[in-house]
């Protein structure tokens, strides 16, 4: 029989709380398979099996708080299965009489444990039923023998809305976070009008044949990418983390993108090594850590190393958003809205004339610290730059 650990979950985690085993204590699991959930104060996370064989006991049981390195399960590897393991919450089996004595004795009967309610909360669960004031009983529990998990509760808040809405771990977090930033870093919020033609009449050429080849649309954010990823390249104390009264320029661009969570958190998975992509590379990448940061897939480190952000909220037609600084960077891009819009224009004679353009903000808020406003501006003036001016068709 094997000891199965808690892996390390991230550079800086130490602990995890276990929110759901997909396995019971007995059943065969093949490798890779999905075996448990586990909740850090950064990221859920769904954990595949490290082994083939039989779970033979679970020791941290969901609601567990453990430390990297723990024992959480004990399992064997591919062979002859052993019995399964008999539920904890049933009446244990009589236990064999002690050897006769001189006069036989009968051993006393044990005690039988207090019986399990269908309603039995694991910790993390009870916490969260209280955090949100709502009564256990009135949710349908989907787990194991009707367990009520953290899905459950989440699924019913949403459905049944109260009138006070008791912050989630996530929520938490952020709100430590962005607090702590804005009493760090002197923000500045430097914005500019950028024309996006040029963009918007390449990917309109290209977003059917992406759409049918990837699956995804071809949005104005790989395009803005690409270019940061220029202007970084140019104005590199963009790209910094503020020390101990020094400024760490980074050579390599790790970019964290915010991801709302279905409006209930927002994370950044970062996407490394940006300066190396194409852009057909930058759209897939992506879609890629989106996608995982929704399915709840994303790992500890996959939110680790940024060195600057995008967030992105564009798509909701905002004209121009003041964001905060994503510690311990020193500068964030808010992508704000596209429209089509009438602006002043060169004809093939050099005379001013009227046409319609798609036209958007780029925000850049900054820490005051690293830099001023003039490289601020040139920064972002740069950016606008390779967005007007790059052959984006020999991207393709």
């Amino acid at each position: 029989m094997t000891d199965l650990l808690l892996p390390q979950l991230g550079e800086t985690v130490t602990e995890g709380t276990i929110t759901r085993w997909f396995k019971l204590a007995g059943e065969q699991v093949a490798l890779d398979e999905t075996l448990y959930e586990v909740s850090t104060d950064k990221v859920d996370s769904e954990v595949p099996s490290p082994f083939a064989g039989v779970l033979t006991e679970i020791v941290a049981g969901e609601g567990a708080t453990v430390s990297v390195g723990a024992v959480i399960a004990r399992y064997q590897g591919d062979g002859p299965a052993p019995a399964a393991a008999a539920p904890k919450t049933t009446e244990p089996a009589q236990q064999a009489p002690a050897p006769t004595k001189a006069i036989p004795e009968t051993p006393p009967e044990p005690a039988k444990p207090a019986a399990r309610t269908a309603k039995f909360l694991s910790p993390l669960v009870r916490r969260l039923v209280e955090e949100h004031g709502v009564d256990s009983t009135k949710i349908a529990g989907t787990g194991m023998g009707g367990r009520v998990t953290r899905s459950d509760v989440e699924k019913y808040v949403r459905d049944h809305p109260s009138t006070t809405e008791p912050f989630n771990g996530i929520r938490r977090a952020t709100a430590r976070h962005m607090v702590g930033s804005k009493a760090v870093s002197p923000h500045v919020l430097t914005a500019m009008e950028v024309d996006f033609e040029n963009v918007e009449q390449v990917r309109q050429a290209h977003r059917a044949a992406w759409k049918a080849s990837e699956g995804s649309s071809l949005t104005y954010l790989p395009f803005i990418i690409r270019a940061l990823a220029l202007t970084l390249a140019e104005f590199p104390r963009l790209n910094a983390t503020v020390g101990d009264d020094e400024l760490v320029v980074h050579s390599e661009i790790n970019l964290a993108i915010a991801v709302d969570l279905n409006f209930e958190g927002l994370v950044a998975p970062v996407i490394r090594k940006v300066a190396g992509l194409s852009l057909a590379e930058a759209a897939r990448s992506v879609a890629e850590v989106a996608g995982r940061a929704r399915d709840r897939k994303l790992t500890a480190d996959d939110l680790a190393g940024g060195t600057f952000t995008i967030t992105n909220p564009g798509q909701y037609g905002t004209f121009m958003q003041f964001p905060i600084i994503n510690q311990p960077q020193v500068a964030i891009l808010s992508t704000d809205g596209v429209s089509r819009k009438p602006v002043v224009a060169l004809d093939a004679a050099g005379n001013e004339t009227i046409v319609i353009h798609s036209v958007g903000v780029l925000a850049m808020a900054w820490d005051h610290r690293a830099f001023d406003g003039a490289y601020a501006a040139a920064g972002l003036a740069h950016l606008r730059k390779v967005i007007e001016t790059h052959d984006w068709q020999s991207e393709f």
